[in-house]
């Protein structure tokens, strides 16, 4: 990823180089972060930046533009960390930053372009240039399906089937993260269920669950 863009934060550093600590509890981490321990926020950062580009690129369905977009949830969180209540789940405030990042970057590329097409090539190709074995191509056939399916649903119902289904929140957490009633959530989940299963089901067969 490229560099963070606020000088107080350096998250560059050797990979793993705190995981003797990563036993430390999230809400630990916050107070410490909130006392000005930088470290505390690099170990946050190796804690969560997984889980928060995928959830990213999830929504963008482009790799870089995901990577970028998980820089500048995390200078927010940086900069907002001690305005976070402390009631509140450290990854699901996460997720709602990140939320609202990638949807200004999707809002600004259809200002742009007038429209995005979700379903053009451009915007779902998966491809990091490397080789794919014979033995994958079948798999990569399906999760190629996958995500452009993902990205054929609408932005409310995308957004929950990603949440509650590729990141097993709760719909308390959802809720909590989009602003949504549960029964919107229940609603649009199972429109995208269906929808998910109407575009995979001809060519996964009966046995693929979404």
């Amino acid at each position: 990823m490229k560099r963070l863009t606020v000088d107080e934060l350096n998250l560059e550093g050797q990979p793993g180089a705190f995981a003797g600590t990563l036993m430390n509890s999230s809400a630990d981490l916050v107070t410490r972060v909130c006392q000005g321990d930088s470290d505390a926020f690099r170990l946050i950062f190796e804690r969560y930046s997984r889980p928060v580009i995928s959830f990213i690129f999830d929504m963008v369905n482009d790799r870089g533009l995901a990577e970028e977009l998980t820089q500048e949830t995390f200078v927010r969180a940086y900069r907002a960390i001690r305005t976070m209540r402390k009631d509140t789940k450290l990854s699901t405030w996460l997720f709602g930053i990140a939320r609202n990042v990638a949807r200004e970057s999707i809002r600004a590329r259809i200002r742009a372009n007038s429209h995005v097409d979700l379903a053009d090539k451009s915007v779902v190709d998966l491809s990091d240039n490397k080789p794919v074995p014979v033995d994958g191509l079948l798999s990569k056939e399906l999760n190629d399906l996958i995500r452009r399916s993902l990205a054929a649903l609408d932005e409310d119902k995308r957004l929950v089937f990603t949440l509650k289904v590729l990141h097993q929140c709760s719909y308390e957490e959802i809720a909590e993260i989009t602003g949504f009633s549960i029964a919107k959530l229940k609603t649009d989940l199972h429109r995208a269920r269906a929808e998910m299963r109407r575009r995979i089901s001809p060519y996964a067969g009966v046995g693929y669950e979404v």
